[in-house]
C-alpha cells in the first residue's frame, strides 16, 4: 500500500536497530539502511519529548549535506521517562540492574520521536506510551539480563521478549513504540505524503 504512495521517494532509514528495520519491511516500504555515528548528547533542561525531539533532529542533520532532492530520510529516538528523568540504554550491567530496580514495581513512558527530513522539509512527530511494571526481584533482573542481553534497548528491556511477557502488568499507547517505532503514526504520515 505505502510502496504506491512513496514511488517518487527514495526512503532512507537512518537506524541500526534490527527492530526498526523490521517494522519498515512489514509495513512494506522499499527503504535502504544508512547509519552516521553520533553522539547522543542533548542539552540541561530538556524534558520527555523534548529530549527525543533534539535527538531525533540531531541524527537527521547528520545527513543534510548528503539528501538529494527525491530522498525521504527517516530518523527516530527512544527515551524511557521516569521520575522527572530521562533512561537511554544502559552503560554497562550494573547500569541496567539499576534502571530495572527503578522501574521496578512503577510506571514509566516510553517516548519515541521520529524526524521525517527532504532537502525541502522537516517534521518531528512523537508518541508516548505508559507502561506499568510488576514488582521484580533482583535475581528476576539478573537472569534477565544474563539471558537477553538488552544493553541496546532504552530502559534495559524489550517488551517484544521475556520481561514483557512475565513483568509488564499494564501498557497504555502504542505498543510498536514501545518496541522502538510508532508504526501507526509512522504509517499515517507516510500515508498522507
Amino acid at each position: 500500500m505505502l510502496k504506491d504512495k512513496l514511488k517518487k521517494y527514495h526512503v532512507i532509514l537512518a537506524s541500526g536497530s534490527p527492530r526498526r528495520q523490521q517494522f519498515f519491511k512489514e509495513l512494506g516500504i522499499d527503504f535502504e539502511i544508512r547509519i552516521k555515528e553520533i553522539e547522543e548528547v542533548f542539552p540541561e533542561g530538556l524534558l520527555a519529548e523534548e529530549i527525543t525531539n533534539y535527538l531525533a533532529k540531531l541524527k537527521a542533520e547528520a545527513f543534510t549535506n548528503d539528501l538529494i532532492d527525491n530522498d525521504l530520510l527517516i530518523t527516530s529516538d527512544t527515551i524511557v521517562w521516569l521520575d522527572g528523568k530521562a533512561l537511554g540504554k544502559p552503560k554497562d550491567f550494573d547500569d541496567a540492574v539499576e534502571m530495572l530496580l527503578s522501574m521496578s514495581g512503577k510506571t514509566h513512558e516510553v517516548i519515541t520521536s521520529v524526524c521525517f527530513k527532504t532537502t525541502k522539509n522537516e517534521d518531528i512527530l512523537n508518541s508516548k506510551t505508559k507502561v506499568t511494571f510488576n514488582s521484580l526481584t533482583k535475581e528476576q533482573i539478573h537472569h534477565y539480563l544474563n539471558e537477553y542481553k538488552p544493553f541496546d534497548k532504552a530502559g534495559a528491556y524489550g517488551i517484544q521478549d521475556w520481561i514483557g511477557l512475565t513483568a509488564i502488568s499494564k501498557i497504555e499507547g502504542s505498543y510498536t513504540n514501545v518496541v522502538g517505532l510508532p508504526t501507526d503514526l509512522v504509517f499515517k504520515y507516510l500515508d498522507n505524503l
